[in-house]
C-alpha cells in the first residue's frame, strides 16, 4: 500500500514509487540514487527532463575555488572544493513519430519506479501518451556495478501500445550541464558554471568517447558508452561527438507487439596524473570488459554480489513493516556508499548529491564507519586507508596551526581544509580523534595486524602528537584541552569539551598501546619514551568537569553557567536556528545544535556511571533542538540504555526515516549517510545495547512495546552471528566461523552454533525526559504502520 503523504509504497525489499509527481523528482532523485562508491548516478528519467538535479558523480572528483572572506585571517583555509558533476551518460531520450516523450506532456497513464534493494537496480515502467494520443510502453533498468567498479549500465526498452510506431532514440553523453543551486544554504553545493574543458572526442559505429578536464583542479575524466540494439526491424544509427557531446540517434519502424530494446553500457575514470590517451584507454578498456560481462552477466554479478551482503548485514523488525524497508533503505545506501571507495573518502551524502559540496565530514568515522565495521570491514579499511594517504595535508595544516602530529579536515574531498567558517575548520580537532577512535575499532573487530602495521599505527601516533601539543598540563596537575569546538556546532571555541577529551584519552592510550604491539613503528615514526609517558600521563590527568551540586557533566567548562535559550518564544519556522539568529548568540546559550555529551556517553559509555548517564540525558534531552541530521540516531541509542524506550522508538524512526520523509527538507540535495546510519545505530546499539568499548563486545538488549521481535546479523573477528531479540529474551547463535565470547546483561557467554536463549531483565526508567518545545521526535504508532504490510516482516 502507498503511503499517500511520503510517495512511497511500503515494501520490506524495495522502494517503490506510483504515479507521476513531478514535484517531487528533486527528492526521489536522492532516494533512486546508485552507486557503488566510485561512481554515482542520481535517479533522474532517462529522458533527462524533467528533473531536479542530473548529477552523475566521481569519488573525489572535484573542481577548486577560492573561499570567500569578508577579513581574511591567519590559518584561513585559502581554496574550496565542489564535488563535480561530470559527463551524464543516463540520457537516452525517446521521440515517438516526432513527439518527444517529456513527463510534462502529453499524459502518463501509468508509471512506477522500483529501487530493488536484492537486485541491486533501478526499474522503471511508463505507460506515456502523446500529446495526439500516440502511446508506448517504456521499461527501464540500471545499475551501478559493484563487481565492475568504473562499470554502469542501462536497459531500455520501448514497446507501441496500439499502433505500429517510428521511435526515435538519442543516447548522449553530455558534459557541462547547467546547474542551479541556493548557495544562501551552507548545506547546499556552489553552482558550478561549466567546469570541464574538452580535451578529445571520438564516435564510431555505436560507441563514444569523451575526455576532459577540470579548469583549476586540473584532474581528467573520461567517460565512454556502447550499445547493443535488439529490434526485429530495420534499424537506421547514426553516431557524432563534439567536445561536450557525443550522441548516438537510433531510428526504427517498430510494429504494434514489436519491441526496441537498447543496452547501453556507460564506463567512468578519472585522474590527477594520467595523460589523455591513457585516460581514455583505461575507459575503452573497462568499457570492453562490461560488453564481455553482457547486461545479463552484470545483473547476475550484482545479485550474488547483495545475496553475500544481507547474509551477513540483514536487519529483521517485526511490528513496523515501514521501519522495516527504511533500515534495509539505509543499509542498501550506506553499502553503496562504501563498497567500491577505495582509498577515496565517503563523503556526507555519499554519491547520491552535491549537498555539502560533495565533502566528507567526521560523519564518517563517528556513524557511518561502525556500520561497516561489523557489516563489510573491507569497505571501512579502505576508507581508513584513504584517510592515511591524506596525512602528508594534516601535518601541513597542524604544523600551520602551530601544533605537532596531524590536524585532519572539518569538511574536505582530498584531504586538505576547505572550511571558510573557522570555528570548525580550525577548531574542530575532535575530527582527528574520531579517526583514530575508527582505527582501534576496526583493528579491535577484524584482527587485521597488517592493516595496523601498515597504517594505523601512525595514524593513532600522529593524531596523538596533535593532542600532546594542543592540550596542556595546569597548576593542579590535569591535562586541559582548551579552544575548540566539539559535535555541537551552536557551542564552538570552548575550554575542555567532554567528547572531544575522552576521545582524546582514548587517541593517546591507542598510540601506547599500539606501538606497544609494534615496536619497529615506534623506531619508524621516531617516537621516544618521553614522548610515551607524556601521553600516558596526559590520557590519566584529562580534564574531565563535573558539577557535583547538580550531579551533571557539563557539555564543555561552563556550559551549565551560561543563560537558557528562549524554547518557548522560537517560533517553528525558525528551525534550524542557524539561518535564523547569530551564532555569538548560540554561543553563549544552554542549546545544542545535536547530541554532544550525550554522543559521548554513547561512544565512551564506560567513563559514565549508570546514574550519571541517565541524569545526563535528562537534562541535556531539554536542550538539544536536532537542527542536524547527526542527532537522533544518538538519542535513540541512549535514549534505549537509560531506559525510555518508547523514546528510542521515536528516535530511532526519525533517524531511519530523515530521507524518506525528508524531515529536514534538503533531500534534493542528497541523503544524510550519517542519519542512515544512525537507523542501524539505533537497532544494533540502541535496542540490541551493543557496546564494543573492550575486547569483547557486549549486549545489553531490549524491545519497546511497539516491536515484536528484531534481529541482526554482524561480523567480529570473522565470525558471523546473529542476535535475535524478543520483549523477554534475546538468542544469539553463530552462522559462520569460531565461537565467540559476549557479554549479555554483564554475563559471559560463549556463542556457538547451537542457538542460545537468555532473558531480559527489566528497568525502571522513571519520568520520561522533556524536550524542547516542538522539538521533541514525531509519536510513532506502530499500529498505524502495520496498515503498509502486515506485521510479520518478510525475510529470505
Amino acid at each position: 500500500m502507498t503511503d499517500t503523504r511520503y510517495g512511497y509504497e511500503c515494501a520490506p525489499w524495495e522502494l517503490r514509487w506510483h504515479t507521476l509527481d513531478v514535484d517531487a523528482l528533486p527528492r526521489t532523485e536522492s532516494a533512486f540514487a546508485l552507486s557503488n562508491g566510485h561512481i554515482g548516478l542520481r535517479g533522474t528519467l532517462e529522458e533527462g527532463e524533467p528533473r531536479g538535479l542530473p548529477g552523475t558523480y566521481l569519488n573525489g572528483f572535484y573542481e577548486q575555488h577560492e573561499l570567500p572572506y569578508a577579513e581574511s585571517g591567519y590559518g584561513y583555509p585559502e581554496e574550496g572544493q565542489t564535488v563535480v558533476n561530470v559527463t551524464d551518460g543516463k540520457i537516452l531520450r525517446l521521440l515517438v513519430e516526432d513527439e518527444p516523450l517529456d513527463m510534462r506532456y502529453g499524459a502518463a497513464t501509468a508509471h512506477e519506479r522500483v529501487l530493488d534493494f536484492r537486485s541491486g537496480t533501478l526499474r522503471r515502467v511508463t505507460e506515456w501518451s502523446s500529446p495526439t494520443g500516440r502511446r508506448v510502453r517504456v521499461s527501464t533498468e540500471r545499475l551501478v556495478s559493484f563487481t565492475q567498479r568504473a562499470v554502469a549500465a542501462i536497459r531500455y526498452e520501448v514497446e507501441p501500445v496500439d499502433e505500429d510506431l517510428q521511435l526515435v532514440v538519442q543516447s548522449d553523453l553530455l558534459a557541462n550541464e547547467p546547474i542551479e543551486s541556493d548557495t544562501k544554504d551552507p548545506r547546499v553545493a556552489l553552482a558550478l558554471k561549466s567546469p570541464l574543458v574538452g580535451e578529445f572526442h571520438h564516435a564510431t559505429d555505436l560507441n563514444a568517447v569523451l575526455v576532459h578536464r577540470t579548469r583549476r583542479s586540473e584532474l581528467r575524466v573520461a567517460a565512454a558508452m556502447d550499445h547493443q540494439i535488439e529490434v526485429d526491424n530495420g534499424v537506421h544509427t547514426h553516431i557524432h561527438s563534439e567536445e561536450d557531446l557525443a550522441r548516438l540517434t537510433v531510428a526504427v519502424n517498430v510494429p504494434r507487439g514489436g519491441r526496441l530494446r537498447i543496452t547501453k553500457f556507460l564506463t567512468y575514470g578519472w585522474s590527477a596524473q594520467r595523460s589523455v590517451p591513457a585516460l581514455r584507454a583505461q575507459a575503452e578498456s573497462a568499457l570492453a570488459g562490461a560488453l564481455q560481462t553482457g547486461w545479463d552477466g552484470l545483473v547476475a554479478e550484482q545479485r550474488q554480489f547483495l545475496d553475500d551482503f544481507w547474509a551477513t548485514s540483514d536487519i529483521e523488525i517485526e511490528g513496523d513493516p515501514e521501519l522495516q524497508q527504511a533500515v534495509r533503505f539505509a543499509l542498501f545506501h550506506l553499502l553503496q556508499a562504501g563498497a567500491r571507495g577505495e582509498t577515496r573518502a565517503i563523503a556526507g551524502k555519499g554519491l547520491t548529491g552535491p549537498g555539502y559540496d560533495g565533502h566528507a565530514f567526521w560523519d564518517t568515522e563517528t556513524f557511518v564507519l561502525p556500520v561497516l565495521t561489523y557489516t563489510m570491514p573491507d569497505a571501512t579499511r579502505d576508507a581508513l586507508r584513504w584517510r592515511h594517504s591524506t596525512l602528508d595535508k594534516a601535518r601541513e595544516r597542524a604544523a600551520q596551526l602551530g601544533l605537532r602530529g596531524a590536524a585532519f579536515p572539518w569538511r574536505s574531498i582530498n584531504g586538505a581544509e576547505c572550511s571558510a567558517y573557522w570555528p570548525a575548520g580550525t577548531a574542530g580537532f575532535h575530527v582527528s580523534a574520531d579517526i583514530a577512535d575508527a582505527v582501534l575499532r576496526y583493528v579491535a573487530a577484524t584482527g587485521d595486524d597488517e592493516f595496523e602495521r601498515t597504517h594505523g599505527a601512525e595514524l593513532l601516533v600522529e593524531t596523538a602528537r596533535l593532542w600532546s601539543s594542543l592540550g596542556h598540563f595546569d597548576h593542579h596537575g590535569q591535562f586541559r584541552i582548551d579552544g575548540v569546538t566539539g559535535p555541537d556546532e551552536y557551542s564552538a571555541v570552548v575550554d575542555n569539551n567532554i567528547y572531544t577529551n575522552l576521545m582524546a584519552r582514548r587517541n593517546l592510550r591507542g598510540a601506547v598501546q599500539v606501538c606497544g604491539r609494534h615496536p619497529e613503528a615506534v623506531a619508524e615514526f621516531g617516537v621516544g619514551s618521553g614522548e610515551l609517558d607524556r601521553w600516558r600521563a596526559a590520557a590519566d590527568a584529562m580534564a574531565l568537569p563535573y558539577d557535583e551540586e547538580l550531579g551533571l557533566h557539563p557539555q564543555s567548562e561552563g556550559f551549565l553557567q551560561h543563560a537558557e535559550w528562549d524554547y518557548e518564544g522560537t517560533p517553528p519556522e525558525c528551525y534550524p536556528l542557524l539561518l535564523h539568529y547569530p551564532y555569538f548568540d548560540l554561543y553563549r546559550k544552554q542549546v545544542s545544535k545535536q547530541a554532544d555529551l550525550v554522543l559521548a556517553m554513547h561512544l565512551c559509555g564506560d567513563s559514565f556511571t549508570p546514574e550519571q548517564k541517565a541524569r545526563n540525558f535528562a537534562y541535556y534531552e531539554a536542550r538539544t533542538v536536532r537542527d542536524s541530521s547527526l542527532s537522533a540516531g544518538t538519542q535513540a541509542v541512549m535514549a534505549a540504555e537509560v531506559g525510555h524506550l518508547e523514546l528510542a522508538y521515536d528516535y530511532l524512526a526519525e533517524a531511519a526515516l530523515t530521507d524518506l520523509h525528508d524531515l529536514h527538507d534538503n533531500v534534493r540535495n542528497g541523503l544524510h549517510m550519517a542519519s542512515l546510519a544512525g537507523a542501524w545505530q539505533g537497532m544494533v546499539a540502541g535496542f540490541g545495547g551493543m557496546r564494543d568499548h573492550g575486547e569483547t563486545l557486549a549486549f545489553a538488549p531490549r524491545l519497546p512495546a511497539q516491536l515484536g521481535r528484531i534481529a541482526f546479523r554482524l561480523t567480529f573477528r570473522d565470525t558471523r552471528f546473529e542476535v535475535a531479540i524478543d520483549r523477554d529474551h534475546a538468542t544469539y547463535r553463530v552462522l559462520a566461523g569460531k565461537p565467540l565470547d559476549v557479554l549479555h546483561h554483564g554475563d559471559r557467554v560463549t556463542l556457538t552454533t547451537e542457538p542460545q536463549r537468555f532473558s531480559i531483565p527489566k528497568i525502571d526508567a522513571g519520568a520520561a525526559p522533556v524536550q524542547p518545545p516542538g522539538r521533541a521526535p514525531v509519536r510513532r504508532d506502530a499500529t498505524k504502520m502495520r496498515q503498509f504490510g502486515g506485521w510479520r516482516a518478510e525475510h529470505s
